[in-house]
């Protein structure tokens, strides 16, 4: 068995990039603690021996410096999509905030924070400016913190190129908002990996203590695509439908108003009028000893009914990296 490393604090542990962060840190031998408001939200990474799930309340600063003690490092991905500013606040700056005050009570100084690309405190949208803050919030507390900027994420289980490709599924075109939007999407293993690679720096040309890295992906790609993309790797591809921004809108006004999690908010038209992709004023995943894997490649393996062989290829690619 692996000798212990340390102890990590995993927030947003039970998410779709946090399962995956899970999972590679307890392949390198950390102990983690995945904190979630009911247990049953950690069903996919409790199965791992040295993960602990504990449920609680991250809002709460008592609990959150309860969860602290006894750790070596803190990592945060928690994050939300969709909301109004409040919403925003609480989730990316007062959290933040919260996670800085309870390191600096608990005497805990080393930090991993997953931020995203094309934040700015002037950025046209509420999740943009409010990640913007939260890095600056944590950027004025006395830690030793790396932050990470993915583009959008992609990977098995992810709500973004499966759900183009179901959307083609069943629609005989797709309707786009936002098609000229320009991403460049990076594989959630190559996240995860940038996330362990951040604490165990030590094998890193550069020390990632007191670094911003931005994870994107080889290619640069417009929405339209990778809607087109998924359609291809996916059950078929339908015509895509580039949408003006008076549609557009509207579209997004509409599905606001449906109940559930929004498929488009206004924010999201919003933010898309910034490039997802790398500005190269920070150090990418080539300085974290990553090479990046491209959406051609690994999109094949979990879009569509390609059976288990190509499922089997991709796990054997993330398993050497």
């Amino acid at each position: 068995m692996t000798t212990p490393i340390g102890n990590v604090l995993v927030l947003g542990g039970t998410g779709f990039v946090g399962r995956h962060v899970c999972e590679k840190l307890h392949r390198q031998g950390w102990r983690i603690t995945v904190p979630t408001r009911r247990a049953i939200n950690a069903a996919q990474v409790q199965h791992l021996p040295r993960v602990t799930v504990i449920e609680a309340d991250v809002h709460d600063p008592a609990q959150l410096l309860s969860l602290l003690q006894g750790q070596d490092a803190v990592v945060n991905l928690v994050a939300i999509l969709h909301g109004s500013e409040e919403a925003f606040e609480k989730v990316h700056v007062e959290l933040p905030l919260a996670i800085a005050e309870a390191c600096a009570a608990d005497g805990l100084r080393r930090m991993v924070h997953v931020s995203a690309l094309g934040v700015s405190q002037d950025a046209p949208s509420r999740y943009q400016r409010s990640k913007a803050n939260g890095e600056e919030v944590l950027r004025g507390a006395s830690l030793d913190l790396t932050i990470l900027r993915p583009s959008v994420i992609f990977g098995a289980g992810d709500r973004f190129l499966n759900l183009f490709a179901r959307m083609q599924a069943v629609l005989p075109l797709v309707p786009l908002a936002g098609a000229s939007a320009r991403f460049q999407p990076v594989w959630v293993e190559d996240v995860a990996q940038a996330v362990v690679a951040s604490l165990r720096d030590t094998d890193l040309p550069m020390s990632s203590v007191g670094q911003t890295f931005e994870c994107a992906g080889p290619e640069v790609f417009t929405l339209a695509d990778l809607v087109r993309i998924a359609g291809r790797h996916g059950s078929r591809q339908r015509a895509v439908l580039p949408l003006p921004d008076a549609l557009a809108r509207l579209q997004a006004r509409v599905m606001e108003m449906l109940p559930g999690e929004p498929l488009l908010s206004l924010d999201n038209l919003d933010a898309m009028t910034v490039d997802n992709v790398a500005t190269n004023q920070w150090p990418g995943l080539a300085s974290l000893g990553i090479a990046a894997a491209s959406v051609h490649t690994v999109a094949p393996t979990y879009l569509g009914d390609h059976g288990a062989r190509s499922r089997l290829l991709a796990y054997r690619h993330s398993a050497r990296r």
